[in-house]
């Protein structure tokens, strides 16, 4: 049975992960802006407060597991009395250099002697899939997790795995991040979650026309024939769909056909209209047609420019 889940983290293509240890005492706050990339973070001992930029503050003690797949910035304090913001430090978990694995020193804000308050183990990973942005619209926004040993131990393995230079370092980081993906969006509890691929799949009827989506994206599905396989009338699915996924069936639909679609594309699979029958499309012409609105350039020019950026990375 094809796993919905599986297949959206694995086509993010999650890597080059960097990490460090944050500790805090005292009265603090950092500031994090923008960074553009995934952001996770495991209480290692201890607690404080964590806020990201449209979402409401967080508590976080040990134990407990945040992830952020689209990281818009963050502020993290202690849970104390916080400091102005003209006192507020930046955090710069992730690395200004260009390697994603130096500056890997830890990090110590508020009082610097004495015993820490909270220590955290906090850090950022890639996606290498130029159709992230799409594939993470489908993911929750944020993700807290409660007292998963589990994940504690992966990020562990992790920020191991990215400190030392060994063989195969690069492959194994990546496939302990899809771990660590699928293994912190399976913990987390659904009927909590923001609107996305996991609270549709959380719920039996939804996930049943989900799975058949992924299992046959080639068939013209309508929304009479999804609701069918959620044994549910075709007006309560559209309207729990849209509640549950955030999207209405058909645009899910059409969406992961076309990030199947940029997939195979980049990895140069089959002709043209090879590509647009796999995806649903009678013929090279239809489906260039509704490739080119929903992207913004036409197939082959899509697939051009992804095998002169697959070239220039071989010979870099």
């Amino acid at each position: 049975m094809v796993d919905p889940l599986s297949e959206v983290v694995g086509m993010l293509q999650p890597g080059a992960a960097f990490s460090k240890v944050v500790t805090g005492a005292g009265r603090w706050s950092a500031r994090q802006p923008f960074a553009g990339h995934p952001f996770f973070c495991a209480v290692l001992e201890g607690s404080c407060r964590l806020a990201f930029d449209g979402q409401a503050p967080l508590t976080i003690e040990e134990g407990d597991f945040v992830l952020m797949p689209a990281n818009p910035g963050f502020t993290a304090s202690s849970l104390t009395q916080r400091t102005s913001t003209k006192r507020r430090e930046a955090i710069s978990l992730h690395s200004s250099s260009t390697s994603p694995f130096s500056d890997l020193g830890d990090k110590r804000f508020g009082r610097q002697k004495g015993p820490a308050d909270v220590r955290l183990l906090g850090g950022y990973f890639v996606f290498g899939s130029p159709d992230a942005a799409l594939l993470v619209s489908l993911l929750p926004v944020l993700v807290h997790v409660h007292g998963e040993a589990r994940l504690a131990t992966i990020v562990k393995l992790l920020a191991e795995e990215s400190r030392q230079q060994r063989p195969a370092r690069g492959v194994i980081i990546a496939r302990l991040l899809e771990v660590l993906l699928m293994e912190a969006l399976r913990s987390t509890d659904a009927s909590t979650a923001s609107p996305g691929l996991l609270q549709g799949l959380a719920d039996t009827r939804l996930a049943a026309a989900i799975r058949q989506m992924h299992e046959t994206p080639s068939r013209p599905w309508t929304v009479a024939e999804l609701a069918k396989e959620a044994a549910l009338s075709r007006s309560a699915f559209f309207e729990r769909f849209s509640r549950a996924v955030g999207v209405p069936p058909m645009q899910y639909l059409l969406d992961w056909r076309m990030a199947l679609a940029k997939d195979l594309l980049r990895r140069g699979e089959g002709k043209m209209v090879e590509v647009a029958e796999r995806v649903g499309y009678s013929s090279a012409s239809t489906f260039s047609t509704a490739f080119t609105r929903h992207v913004g350039h036409a197939p082959r020019r899509y697939a051009l420019a992804m095998k002169v950026r697959r070239t220039s990375s071989l010979n870099a």
